[in-house]
């Protein structure tokens, strides 16, 4: 199955180096064999979108229209270079949710607004996050926000200023979360920071906080587990009359 990376950013506003830095980004999505999932907008996501298709990637449109017709008359947006569109009839602000909760990885470049908007809905629902840094925008002022929320929602974030390096790091740690959320214990974040030429203090800490995720979802599950553990028993003991 492949990684599905969403790329949320500027639809104007922006300068050219930031325009280049995404199409990287979408070449960088194809070559790692991951779709693309974009508002199916204009700006830097289609930037993305455009680097993708040119290098043999998959690339998927989530519309605010009804149909075709809406979503290149009403909101005049693009339609060439899309495998798949998919018509959420939500309009601008209503298809974030169905865009953000469609990707395993969401992907910051520039931003404004409604770039906010989807970061909000991402770190709220811990999500992986990955931050195109140099793009301007929100992009470039996401740890102060991160500090200012100050809510531990289970949310990673990466941060680079190389496409490449930054989809790289978000495929490995996707991979991870996939390995967690399948029920296997993950210890080797540690052990890999530590071989790593470039091993740093930074790293190190980074891998331990990833683990220290993983431990407090688990433990939230087992509760969870207990809980109907216990429904179950109790079900398991009452009497016919008392279960009706």
């Amino acid at each position: 199955m492949k990684t599905m990376i969403g790329v949320m950013g500027s639809v104007a506003g922006f300068d050219p180096q930031a325009s280049e830095l995404s199409y990287h980004l979408g070449q960088a999505i194809a070559r790692h064999d991951c779709a693309i999932v974009t508002g199916a907008c204009p700006g830097l996501p289609y930037d993305a979108v455009r680097g993708a298709k040119d290098a043999g990637g998959l690339t998927v449109g989530v519309s605010p229209g009804l149909n075709f017709a809406e979503h290149t008359v009403k909101y005049n947006s693009p339609w060439e270079g899309f495998d798949v569109l998919i018509y959420t009839g939500s309009g601008l602000m209503g298809r974030e949710i169905t865009g953000v909760r469609s990707c395993d990885v969401v992907v910051l470049v520039g931003g404004r607004s409604g770039t906010l908007g989807e970061f909000s809905i991402a770190y709220d629902e811990g999500k992986l996050i990955g931050v195109l840094q140099g793009t301007g925008g929100i992009s470039d002022h996401v740890s102060t926000l991160v500090e200012v929320i100050h809510k531990d929602t289970g949310a990673q974030i990466v941060y680079d200023a190389d496409p490449d390096q930054l989809i790289s790091s978000l495929v490995e740690l996707n991979a991870v979360r996939r390995e967690a959320a399948n029920g296997h214990t993950f210890i080797a974040p540690v052990s890999q920071a530590c071989e790593q030429a470039a091993c740093t203090a930074d790293s190190i800490e980074q891998a331990i906080k990833q683990m220290e995720h993983e431990i407090q979802r688990i433990q939230s599950n087992i509760a969870e587990q207990r809980q109907r553990l216990e429904f179950f028993r109790e079900v398991a003991t009452m009497g016919p009359a008392e279960r009706g």
